[in-house]
């Protein structure tokens, strides 16, 4: 499949999509990291998480660039140095962020609860299904192109119901940054920026898993 011309013509409009997602990202963080905040990503992440009643969640620094993830399992935010330690609009609309998806989980919410489930079964439709539908492909076996291409499904599933996850905790976050005095409606525009070019690479991830779906449905048919 990763050989067949159609493929990439079919993933095209959604890698191009992803590139121009990552140049945003990285074009709106450099700039939103240079100007300040009242807090630091950690301190305005522990201020929302207990203004929500969640003084249980615990905020670790992480290593990596742009590594920051909310951890349900372990009830963690996990902060990249540089949003963990630095009092700028992109440290702080970042860090609130993953203090969202604190809230989702403690609220209950219910796309969260849908994407927490059929993580597992997307993990292994990642690696197995795709594997299946190539070695399918490459040895002309329908029947395993045709259950490589179920399981890739799995993946779709899961970056379709990861959209409305990430977006709500977006909203979540720009809500209490500027209900908790955190940033004014001025500096919000500039954390807006951030939060939707991030919000986009998800647009883009959830758009390639389609289209590479349609691509193994149709091949399934030939």
């Amino acid at each position: 499949m990763i050989l067949d011309p159609m493929y990439f013509v079919w993933v095209a409009p959604a890698l191009l999509l992803g590139l121009w997602a990552q140049f945003r990202i990285k074009a709106t963080y450099a700039q939103t990291q240079r100007m300040g905040a009242r807090l630091s990503g950690a301190a305005a992440a522990r201020h929302i998480l207990d203004s929500a009643g969640l003084t249980d969640v615990d905020i670790e620094q992480t290593p990596g660039h742009l590594s920051d993830h909310y951890d349900p399992r372990a009830n963690v935010l996990r902060l990249s140095p540089e949003v963990y330690q630095n009092r700028t609009l992109a440290s702080v609309g970042i860090a609130a962020h993953e203090a969202g998806h604190a809230i989702q989980k403690a609220k209950s919410y219910a796309p969260l609860v849908l994407r927490n489930a059929v993580v597992p079964l997307a993990g292994f439709g990642s690696n197995a299904g795709f594997t299946l539908a190539i070695l399918g492909l490459i040895m002309q076996i329908q029947p395993l192109l045709l259950i490589g291409t179920i399981l890739f499904a799995a993946v779709v599933v899961f970056q379709v119901v990861n959209l409305p996850v990430e977006f709500n905790a977006s909203a979540r976050a720009k809500a209490q940054l500027v209900g908790l005095g955190i940033v004014n409606e001025q500096e919000l525009v500039y954390v807006n920026k951030v939060l939707s070019a991030a919000a986009l690479t998800y647009v883009a991830a959830t758009l390639q898993a389609i289209f590479t779906l349609l691509y193994l449905i149709m091949r399934s048919r030939d």
